[in-house]
């Protein structure tokens, strides 16, 4: 299955133009967080999103509202709201956690995680895939100046289950950037996009 994910459009519609050629070639489009830049203009931004080819995976950034980006994305038939939830799509299953990006620990990540990403059954599906706003810690995803300022829970998360593939945004000085965490592929895909094969 092949993949365009995207995050931290911050509601540019050149971006969008781009996405929406680039999505011609894919199965499925996953955005992790950040459409818009605090929620202004997001039903003209959910429209373009949703007129991308195939379906759109959804998570809030730390610009978005989770309820308003929820009641919005039940609107557009393209666009499957992933947070805090997982969908199963050819047996690759897809699990979103987005918003927050500032804390170091997310004790609401963790309760999702542990009440229901870790009760799903990973081991019979083809390919595992997390998508959160935040990075996880200590990777090069996470290092602004030197330090590192992802999440500790995320990475927790990934280190116990290893799923296939974790996409993330939030630091757009990281755009563009992979890196492994065992046998996890990590990515901050950026705006301009970026593909995997599931």
């Amino acid at each position: 299955m092949k993949v365009l994910a995207f995050s931290d459009i911050h509601g540019n519609l050149e971006i969008l133009k781009l996405l929406q050629e680039k999505s011609k070639i894919a199965e499925i489009n996953i955005c992790a967080g950040d459409i818009s830049s605090m929620s202004r203009n997001l039903i003209i931004l959910m429209k373009r999103l949703n007129s991308l080819k195939n379906k759109t995976l959804l998570i809030p950034g730390n610009h978005e509202n989770e309820d308003e980006l929820k009641a919005a994305s039940k609107n557009f038939e393209n666009i499957l709201f992933l947070h805090k939830g997982v969908h199963i799509i050819n047996k690759n299953i897809f699990m979103g956690y987005g918003g927050g990006g500032f804390s170091m620990n997310d004790d609401g990540f963790s309760l999702v995680a542990d009440n229901f990403f870790k009760k799903q059954s990973l081991s019979e599906m083809k390919r595992s895939v997390l998508v959160t706003h935040a990075p996880p810690f200590k990777t090069g995803l996470d290092k602004i100046m030197g330090e590192h300022r992802g999440n500790k829970s995320i990475r927790k998360f990934i280190d116990e289950t290893s799923p296939h593939l974790a996409i993330s945004g939030h630091f757009h000085e990281n755009a563009g950037k992979t890196d492994q965490i065992g046998k996890t592929l990590l990515m901050n895909p950026g705006p301009k996009g970026m593909f995997v094969n599931l």
